[in-house]
């Protein structure tokens, strides 16, 4: 007589396995995501399409007020304008498959491995989509005074002359600043700043930054912040922007690659969108059994794990409030 005990508890094992690896899959994707945290977040409701359209008003210039008024003269009437922005959605997603040989010999193992590397895969591809519409603005500062990326040479780095440099922009073009609390302590108002490792390693042998980047109990609130400095919090990313090879030449020599630029992001509140359709946002885990591909799969000799985001995309929404200083890396 068959065990129905054992059957039932395989059948439940199965149903936690799947909770557990759609965990785990986020959990991997979570760590490498950096630069989609920080955009304006939309929602686009289910059965309204795959765009969505963002709307700010165009402020009035304070220069017509100034003169004043002139008795017994009503003055000419303003017109409203608005800046629009759109963006449309899209799909993104992987897959592996698995043997069924493999997957009665060394079934955990198997998945767990699957869900980690379809995390990490999926939360990079999130990433760099994320990151290559923030660099796509044309709001660019060159380091070192230089007027192009391939002019920009290795000694061309990131220092806090040129983090002030894109404050003050920012600051004259009344880019919104971040606010929140961390540690249960009220956060001053800041812009945020997303560099590479390498742009953090020069950045640290500033003396300015060694003297004045220190916390002083202060509750660290975002994933991988490693300081404060004239009211910008700096993030480090792995996965910065990065131009390889498109700096200067060497003019010494010939055979000799291009110099590296990368990206420094600095950026205000509201510098750009994050969309996706009401629900469908995250990324989660899709699995399919042994006898799930019906007569593509006779003999009932694979499974697939898949990792899909239903709808995306990032939209900058105002070029004025993000800077991307491009610089030069020490080798």
């Amino acid at each position: 007589m068959p065990n129905t005990n054992t059957t039932l508890n395989t059948a439940s094992t199965t149903y936690l396995n799947k909770t557990y690896y759609d965990r785990n899959l986020l959990e991997n994707a979570k760590t490498v995501l950096c630069h989609a945290k920080y955009g304006q977040m939309r929602n686009i409701p289910k059965n309204n399409g795959k765009r969505v359209e963002f709307r700010r008003w165009t402020l009035f210039d304070p220069a017509l007020v100034v003169p004043g008024l002139t008795e017994g003269v009503t003055p000419a009437g303003q017109e409203l304008k608005q800046t629009n922005v759109e963006a449309e959605v899209k799909q993104y997603g992987a897959y592996v498959e698995v043997s069924d040989l493999l997957k009665t010999t060394a079934y955990d193992d198997v998945m767990e491995g699957a869900t980690d590397m379809l995390g990490e895969q999926m939360g990079v591809a999130i990433e760099w989509i994320t990151r290559d519409v923030m660099a796509s603005g044309s709001n660019v500062q060159f380091a070192g005074n230089k007027l192009a990326r391939d002019e920009i040479e290795a000694t061309d780095k990131l220092t806090t002359t040129e983090i002030r440099r894109a404050v003050r922009t920012l600051k004259k073009r009344k880019a919104k600043m971040f606010k929140g609390n961390g540690g249960g302590k009220s956060r001053k108002p800041h812009y945020i700043c997303i560099c590479s490792p390498d742009a953090v390693y020069d950045l640290q042998d500033d003396p300015i930054w060694q003297d004045a980047s220190k916390y002083s109990d202060v509750e660290q609130i975002y994933s991988g912040e490693i300081g404060r400095l004239f009211g910008v919090v700096f993030i480090e990313s792995t996965e910065a922007k990065a131009y390889l090879g498109e700096g200067a030449a060497d003019s010494t020599d010939d055979d000799a690659p291009a110099a590296d630029v990368h990206a420094a992001l600095i950026f205000g509140r509201d510098a750009y969108g994050i969309i996706d359709i009401e629900g469908s946002g995250a990324i989660r885990t899709i699995i399919k059994g042994l006898g799930s591909g019906g007569t593509a799969d006779p003999l009932d000799q694979r499974c697939t794990v898949g990792a899909k985001v239903d709808a995306y995309t990032a939209q900058l929404l105002n070029q004025d409030w993000i800077v991307r200083i491009e610089h030069g890396v020490s080798a």
